[in-house]
Formats: structure tokens, C-alpha cells, sequence
């Protein structure tokens, strides 16, 4: 019989929809039938959401690690401070406060194997504490805790995949921030992770331009022909199969992603924009390119939801299924790489400085 696989789950901000997405997920029998769910957060908190949701019929195991956790049964370990006020839909530094502890003891235990993958659910950075998180999000915070490995976001949904060359910056700052080798190490990373942890053989990858129908041939910029365009000549002469600059409008518009196994925008609105009007529900963020695994849903805290038991659960569901499926593919394609009948997988460097 296979092992069930350690979840560890955030609860951030207190105050958004996580406990919501997060009961209604473990509400369903199957999961635990999948996997052991490990909360780090508050019994106190997740004890006054069952109420709210009339799900008081779900148990709730109290351990003080994630290896007294137990199987067929939801888990949680307390983190921070023992009493945490519950302000639906408000922005308060005690959700932050929270946020943060729980973050920090799911996380310590990810890197010391005692959990297998970590799922998060929504923070409002603008209530972390400011002397402990000094980071724009949850990508930032784990490379630093990863020595400063590179990673990569990707926003996913079934076979579509959507990665980004800069992640959470001004768009005054993207121009002269995009250059040939951040997106040739993002192509690495992307293509590295499309083989090893989603069994792709020959991935197939398209880069989108930076500007207006990709420059239109220099007209709207010329950072297609003096950064992009090199970079994905030097990817493909690596053995990484990529086309582009692609104008962005029109890929959407087309529907072009069905026919291409991952796509990389240049920054965060034109990838996501497109990707959340079509998959909101559904979509899976995976930070990509770090020695753990690490997922979330693809929506925020959504303050103006909470209480009112809308909140839909799929995007965290989905959360869920892919750290498993991610984590099985990765241990599968690390087996095979023992094999030396196995062709080398492609090497990437993944340090800041290297």
C-alpha cells in the first residue's frame, strides 16, 4: 500500500477565506483518503469557522508536530499566540501576526522532511509583520528560505501553464529588469520542472514579447530584438524547445496555449490577467525550481466573501491535488534518474550568484 503523502497547510490571514476553502476541502472524505493534511494555524480560529460553516462534525486532531499527525483525520498545530481574535473580512495586524507564525512552523518543518509539500493559503501582505516578512509574497519569502535559490511562479490549470520572467514589481521596473540571462535561467527552471515534475518528455514552450504585438518588428520597443529574441536563440541551442516573442493579445485570443505545454510571460499582468479570467476557480499557483514543493491557490484573502459561506473551495482543492501529483512525478523522475540507461536530465543553475 502506497505511504499518504504529509500535507502542510497555512492558515493565513485569519480574517480572508482560508479556513473557509480549507474546511470545505478536508470536508470531503476523499481527501484524507489521499493525504495527511497538517494545519499550521490556530484551533481556536479553525474551531469558530466550523461553527460558522455547520461543519462541527468534522474532528479536529490537535498535535504538537506534523509526525504525531495522523492518518484519516485532520490535523493542526498550533502556532503563535494562543488566543487569535477572529475580525471577519478586516485587515488587522493580528491576522498578519498569525499569518506569519504559521508560515515560519510550516515551513521549518517542510525543510526538515517532517512534511512532504506545502500548501498555502492567502496572506494580505500589507498586514505581515513588517520586521519579519520583508518580502512582496510567499515566492520571495521561500527563495530566501531556500539559501537564495532561484524559483519560478507558474499559475496552472489542467495542461495550461503560465510562467513569469519577474514576479511582483513595479511595471516602471520591468523594462530594464528583463534581461538575456533572467530568461534564459526562467526557461531553464520552466523546462526543468515541465520534465521533472510534470512528466513531460520534450516540453514545448512559448515566450511571449514585452511590448504591443511583440514590438511589431521595433516599432513599440526594441527589447524583443536586443533581449528576448537572443535569449530564446541560446535556449534552443541548449536543447530547449521554445518559440517567440509572441505577441500576448493574440496567443490569448487564439487560444494558441492549447497547443503548447507551458508559456512564459514577461511579467505578472499579462500572464495572469488572461489566465484568472479563464481559470479563477480552478488555477493552482506552483513556485517552481525550489528543492520543496510548494502550491497555493490562485485567488487572495477576498475579504468581501468571508462569512457569507460563498467561497468557492476548487482552487484550493486543486492546490491539494497538485502538490501530490507534483511530489509523486518528482520522486519518479529522480528514481529514474539513478538509471544509467536514463539520458542525463538537463543541469540548470539555480543560485543568485552563480
Amino acid at each position: 500500500m502506497e505511504k499518504l503523502l504529509k500535507i502542510g497547510i497555512t492558515q493565513g490571514d485569519i480574517n480572508g477565506i482560508g479556513y473557509e476553502v480549507i474546511l470545505k476541502t478536508l470536508a470531503d472524505p476523499r481527501m484524507l483518503e489521499l493525504c495527511i493534511p497538517v494545519i499550521y494555524g490556530s484551533s481556536k480560529a479553525i474551531g469558530y469557522y466550523k461553527k460558522l460553516l455547520e461543519l462541527d462534525h468534522l474532528s479536529i486532531n490537535i498535535v504538537k508536530s506534523a509526525d504525531e499527525a495522523g492518518a484519516k483525520r485532520i490535523n493542526i498545530i498550533n502556532c503563535g499566540a494562543d488566543e487569535l481574535k477572529v475580525e471577519m473580512g478586516q485587515c488587522t495586524a493580528e491576522g498578519g501576526q498569525g499569518a506569519f507564525a504559521a508560515l515560519e512552523a510550516a515551513t521549518a518543518e517542510l525543510q526538515a522532511g517532517h512534511i512532504d509539500a506545502l500548501v498555502t493559503a492567502p496572506i494580505n501582505k500589507s498586514n505581515m509583520p513588517n520586521d519579519s516578512f520583508k518580502f512582496p509574497g510567499h515566492t520571495e519569502y521561500l527563495e530566501h528560505k531556500a539559501n537564495g535559490q532561484k524559483s519560478l511562479m507558474i499559475l496552472m490549470s489542467g495542461n495550461t501553464r503560465i510562467a513569469l520572467v519577474t514576479n511582483h514589481i513595479a511595471i516602471s521596473e520591468i523594462s530594464k529588469t528583463i534581461t538575456e540571462e533572467l530568461i534564459l535561467n526562467k526557461l531553464a527552471i520552466l523546462n526543468q520542472t515541465l520534465i521533472r515534475d510534470f512528466g513531460i518528455v520534450k516540453p514545448r514552450i512559448a515566450v511571449f514579447g514585452l511590448n504591443p504585438h511583440a514590438g511589431d518588428q521595433g516599432l513599440f520597443g526594441d527589447e524583443e530584438a536586443r533581449i528576448i529574441t537572443p535569449a530564446l536563440k541560446k535556449a534552443n541551442e541548449k536543447g530547449i524547445l521554445c518559440v517567440g516573442p509572441l505577441s500576448a493579445d493574440g496567443f490569448w485570443g487564439s487560444r494558441s496555449f492549447q497547443h503548447y505545454d507551458a508559456i512564459l510571460a514577461m511579467y505578472h499582468d499579462q500572464g495572469l490577467g488572461a489566465f484568472k479570467a479563464l481559470y479563477m476557480d480552478e488555477g493552482v499557483n506552483f513556485t517552481a525550481g525550489l528543492p520543496f514543493v510548494r502550491t497555493s491557490p490562485a485567488h487572495g484573502t477576498a475579504y468581501d466573501l468571508v462569512g457569507k459561506n460563498e467561497a468557492s473551495e476548487q482552487s484550493f482543492r486543486q492546490a491539494m491535488y497538485s502538490a501530490c501529483d507534483i511530489i509523486r512525478y518528482r520522486a519518479m523522475y529522480d528514481e529514474m534518474s539513478k538509471n544509467p540507461l536514463v539520458v542525463e536530465p538537463i543541469r540548470i543553475s539555480n543560485k543568485k550568484n552563480d
